[in-house]
């Protein structure tokens, strides 16, 4: 983590950061890519499952200029901007281009909840729909689908059989399979990942299977 020590910095050029570390990216297509990831610190919603509730509050204010620096002592070209949820700052457009920009290969995790449409183009929007289980479906902006491209993902994260008939029905009647990828991932702990595994198959849904890997490998206390 860095601190920020630039009195002089504007409202527009930084960011509340709850955290800025290196790992393996634990899913989404760059699963197993060595990634610098930049938590943003905020969410409007509050998802039963969500394991990163330490990024609601809190955090540090980091310029622009101090979470460039930060990330270029990772030999990495990847970066993946999440929270929390990233879109709840606005400065956090300008951080996206900044990293576009100096090169990167930039991912934003993002609920769907806040407009998508300023986004920059390069940027891949992983895209992190909220099902009925979640307790936050009513928060889903209908209006972001449109701004899905091809480059983009859909992730789907399921509790249940409920969770999956709901998430079924809206790929259908969105055509979603055939704007950008759609990924199906268990809720760890509640939706058994075979059990899900069989479902799609017997489907025959074009949508990727996927668990966390950084789950796999270091256990519930990983929320990256």
């Amino acid at each position: 983590m860095v601190s920020s020590g630039k009195a002089e910095a504007t409202a527009t050029d930084r960011l509340r950061i709850t955290e800025i570390f290196y790992s393996l990216q634990g899913e989404a297509r760059s699963v197993g890519w060595p990634t610098v990831f930049i938590r943003l610190t905020g969410c409007p919603l509050r998802c039963g499952y969500c394991d990163t509730s330490y990024a609601f509050q809190g955090g540090e204010w980091v310029t622009f200029d101090e979470i460039l620096h930060e990330v270029a002592r990772y030999n990495t070209r990847h970066v993946t901007v999440t929270g929390g949820e990233p879109l709840a700052q606005k400065p956090c457009l300008s951080l996206l281009t900044r990293l576009c920009d100096a090169g990167y290969q930039v991912s934003l995790e993002t609920s769907g909840a806040l407009d998508v449409s300023a986004v920059d183009s390069r940027v891949v929007k992983v895209m992190d729909i909220k099902t009925p289980a979640s307790g936050e479906v009513d928060k889903n902006l209908e209006s972001n689908l449109q701004y899905l491209t091809t480059q983009d993902q859909v992730k789907f994260v399921l509790c249940d059989r409920q969770d999956y008939d709901w998430a079924v029905a809206l790929i259908q009647q969105h055509a979603l399979a055939d704007k950008s990828e759609v990924l199906f991932s268990p809720v760890h702990g509640q939706l058994d990942a075979r059990q899900l595994a069989d479902w799609i198959l017997a489907d025959q849904l074009p949508v990727r299977f996927q668990i966390q890997l950084h789950k796999l490998l270091w256990g519930d206390e990983a929320g990256r």
